[in-house]
């Protein structure tokens, strides 16, 4: 029996979630360095299984298969294609810096004998997401999926409405207020999307007979398997509509804002670079590779929701006076690109929008936390409070624009490979849906620029007078994320060489191919 490699690196987050909640309640020091270390560990981990899967070999590697509900077939199935990959690293990757970033968000409040929320239980939520959010990359049981795919959840509403940001314009009561209203509204709408997919879960299995995405997948490419076209159709709908609002896409997006406005600037990341990378991850999967006719049906409808999404989330990001609010929208422009490259069913544009979840992650990450300690710094999320901040804290402003330029795609850093990708996919089968496109470039432009320009530039305000720049544990957290936007900005080909072959098999599931160009070249 080989060793169960995917099993560990989904359990090893669990365990370490378990470890630090028993940490005794004085031992605060300890309880985080224990969540640093177990996350750590399953970095390690997580490259591990990066060296290990072949990028030419089968579609699903280091598999792992168990019987669980015999009764029902529901089996314990893992297995990893380059697309799963790619995100259990940037899953394990970004934890560490989201826990030192955090490092002291739960700690007691120096105005108060009575503590601010118990700091073990952050750290442990952080780490339990994790895990789930590892399985859900790695399940090929659809039955295990939703189990974890819907479990994430729970710790995500308790992170969000427990563990809110402190720099809030209202007072305590109005702070707690806004934030139980934040966690309740992104409970709400996940819980509406997943009993729809559970509804569809049920119904692909009536049909299916089986819970396992390779039988169902390789019964419907031999023909051994066919759905009735409006069973597939519904079905799809049934899906697509839960991943659409982890994503999330416009309409099912207005969770997103206040999610990340109210959560702390870490806990911000953890849901738009981590967990919401799992609805667009598993569009690829399972909308494509379940329902292939369906997707291609819909495509026209899709596209039109992801060029709303592009093109409405950058217009409120221009117009935002919350600067973690605008990074939301930002973010809600930046799914709809990858919604775009999903459905432009072209190999560039899947491969560019695999590689926009990645950069995305990481460049929203490095800006949003650069923000966070900006506002740790001021009090305050409101971007009128700010003024001058590079002549008092250069490097905070210099990391802070390197930040924002990675997120309107500047070329040279991360995203522009990517973004470029999605617009070439786009453009070689929707010209029209490609040009609107472009529009949420010059957005990003703007919003970007006029957020820098207004926190960064001009006099300096007084009460940023005496603002410190970032310390050695901030540095820590932000540098290792811009010399990888950097890197992967030059040189994308380490990812780009485990992602494509993955895209060429969902390619042939929806049974696609490459448009020809129209003028050849000349030989």
């Amino acid at each position: 029996m080989s060793f169960p490699l995917l099993t560990v690196t989904a359990a090893l987050p669990a365990i370490g979630a378990i470890a630090t909640a028993a940490v005794p309640a004085a031992r605060r020091t300890a309880a985080k360095w224990l969540a640093l270390l177990f996350s750590l560990a399953t970095l390690v981990l997580a490259a591990i299984v990066m060296i290990r899967f072949e990028p030419g070999g089968d579609r699903y590697q280091l598999t792992e298969s168990h019987s669980w509900i015999s009764d029902f077939g529901v089996r314990y199935e893992l297995g990893v294609d380059g697309i799963a990959v790619v995100l259990i690293g940037l899953t394990a990757l970004l934890i560490p810096f989201i826990i030192l970033a955090g490092w002291h968000d739960a700690d007691p409040l120096e105005d108060s004998n009575s503590r601010w929320r118990p700091t073990q239980g952050f750290f442990a939520l952080i780490l339990s997401v994790e895990a789930m959010v590892i399985l859900s990359f790695e399940a090929t049981d659809i039955f295990l999926f939703y189990i974890f795919f819907e479990a994430m959840l729970i710790p995500m509403y308790f992170l969000i409405g427990g563990f809110g940001d402190r720099a809030h314009e209202g007072g305590d009561k109005a702070a707690a207020t806004q934030r139980s209203y934040a966690a309740v509204k992104f409970l709400l709408y996940n819980l509406a999307g997943g009993l729809i997919m559970l509804a569809a879960v049920i119904g692909l299995y009536v049909v299916a007979g089986s819970f396992s995405l390779q039988e169902i997948t390789a019964a419907r490419a031999s023909g051994s398997l066919e759905m009735a076209t409006n069973t597939e159709r519904l079905l799809f709908l049934g899906f697509f509509f839960a991943f659409a609002v982890k994503a999330p896409l416009w309409p099912l997006h207005t969770w997103l804002p206040n999610a990340m406005g109210e959560a702390t600037a870490p806990v911000a990341v953890l849901i738009t670079a981590v967990v919401d990378k799992v609805g667009t991850f598993a569009m690829l999967r399972f909308c494509l590779g379940l329902f292939p006719e369906a997707s291609k049906w819909a495509t026209p409808v899709v596209l039109v929701l992801a060029l709303v999404s592009i093109v409405y989330g950058a217009l409120l990001a221009v117009g935002q006076r919350d600067m973690k609010r605008l990074v939301a929208y930002a973010s809600i422009s930046h799914f709809g690109f990858i919604v775009l490259g999903i459905f432009a069913m072209t190999s560039q544009g899947q491969s560019g929008a695999t590689l926009y979840m990645v950069n995305h992650g990481i460049s929203t990450a490095a800006l949003m936390l650069v923000a966070g300690f900006l506002i740790s710094r001021r009090g305050s999320r409101l971007i009128a409070d700010y003024g001058g901040v590079q002549k008092v804290a250069p490097v905070l402003a210099g990391t802070f624009l390197i930040g924002g330029l990675a997120t309107l795609s500047l070329p040279g850093l991360a995203p522009f490979v990517s973004e470029f990708l999605v617009l070439v996919g786009t453009f070689a089968r929707y010209p029209v849906a490609g040009i609107i496109a472009t529009l949420g470039i010059v957005l990003a432009a703007l919003y970007v620029l006029v957020l820098y320009q207004r926190t960064m530039t001009g006099p300096v305000k007084p009460e940023v007078s005496t603002m410190p720049d970032l310390r050695v544990r901030e540095l820590a957290v932000v540098a290792p994320l811009i010399a990888l936007l950097i890197f992967l900005g030059v040189f994308p080909k380490p990812l780009t060489d485990i992602v494509n072959p993955a895209v060429q098999h969902t390619m042939s599931d929806v049974q696609q191919k490459d448009p020809k160009p129209e003028v050849e070249a000349a030989k």
